[in-house]
């Protein structure tokens, strides 16, 4: 197991399965004390399903999961006590305001009241939502609600922070702030947290990256350590037309990608690319070789750069609740 002896997060051999499918697979990994470490992997590769294990939402059905060093299947209430999850799909409550939301979980985990009203007014001051203390969340943005659900998560000092897709659905500016907040919070409050994301450039400055795909881990480390063993250069060539990107996929054998009218090559060998310019030059529109990078260790241990993905249930009901409960056909 990647770990050593100040873990706070232990993940020995976990695997789970929902029905037939293997969502997890013998995984097993080690977060330091202070440390931010990344999962970053397509859609379904696990990400979520490892988090909702260490949240203590579902056990594992194989292996031990440890946080802060109770084992989440046999003391979950005690790993509860040490952990603050900021969950894919938000579950503040709208119809409360942000004052509410937060006094409500801090109640809920038996925080006093004195130190509750402090610990709010010093989250939202770490927020920016002082100003929106008395405003319902509903009239809030969506940058503006993960900002609130940080600081939810904070409210009971918790050591650790599970952070599932916090900047899914959010634009450019608000990623980029949100990501500040996290730095900000790792920094002054010293905590470990464990983000999961399928944004590469959102892991440059992770201190750890767990790359995992079809519920295994494929590789762990810095992120310099990723791209020293496992980058590689690649070709990314923009073809004149769709027939041309077939054309190119299917004469390749080491094609990483094939989308958006864009096909993405290993460079193999130091004449590589003129080798193609005297074959393809006439039928691109333009050419570009790119050094090791993140996307190119991504590229090369998963061989794709989006996977789409069917609705899962939670998805499938939450569609239908918003329709009223009409079917669709």
């Amino acid at each position: 197991m990647d770990s050593n002896p100040t873990s706070v997060l232990e993940v020995e051999g976990v695997s789970k399965r929902y029905g037939r499918t293997l969502a997890l697979d013998a995984v097993d990994l080690g977060v330091a004390g202070g440390e931010l470490f990344a999962l970053l992997g397509p859609n379904g590769a696990g990400k979520t399903t490892l988090v909702h294990i260490l949240a203590t939402i579902h056990p594992p059905d194989e292996g031990i999961a440890r946080v802060a060093g109770y084992d989440v299947a046999k003391q979950p209430l005690r790993a509860r006590q040490n952990i603050g999850v900021v969950f894919q799909d938000s579950t503040l409550d709208t119809r409360l305001t942000v004052y509410e939301n937060l006094d409500f979980h801090g109640r809920i985990y038996g925080v006093p009241g004195r130190l509750r009203r402090d610990r709010i007014r010093e989250m939202l001051e770490l927020v920016e939502l002082t100003q929106w203390r008395d405003h319902l969340v509903s009239t809030l943005s969506s940058g503006m609600k993960r900002r609130l659900e940080i600081a939810r998560a904070l409210i009971h000092d918790s050591r650790i922070l599970f952070l599932d897709e916090p900047t899914v659905g959010l634009d450019a500016q608000s990623r980029e702030r949100m990501w500040e907040y996290i730095a900000r919070l790792q920094r002054e409050r010293e905590l470990t947290i464990l983000v999961t994301t399928h944004y590469i450039a959102e892991v440059e400055n992770c201190d750890r990256v767990c790359i995992i795909d079809h519920g295994r881990i494929l590789a762990q480390g810095t992120p310099d350590a990723l791209r020293a063993a496992h980058g590689q250069e690649v070709l990314r060539i923009e073809p004149l037309d769709q027939g041309v990107v077939d054309e190119i996929a299917a004469q390749y054998g080491d094609v990483l990608a094939k989308s958006n009218g864009e096909v993405v090559l290993n460079v193999v060998g130091d004449d590589f690319v003129e080798r193609f310019l005297a074959e393809y030059g006439m039928k691109i529109r333009s050419l570009s070789v790119e050094k090791p990078s993140l996307e190119s260790v991504f590229l090369s241990l998963t061989g794709r750069e989006l996977r789409d993905q069917a609705a899962s249930a939670r998805e499938r009901t939450l569609e239908f609740g918003k329709r009223g409960g009409e079917h669709t056909r």
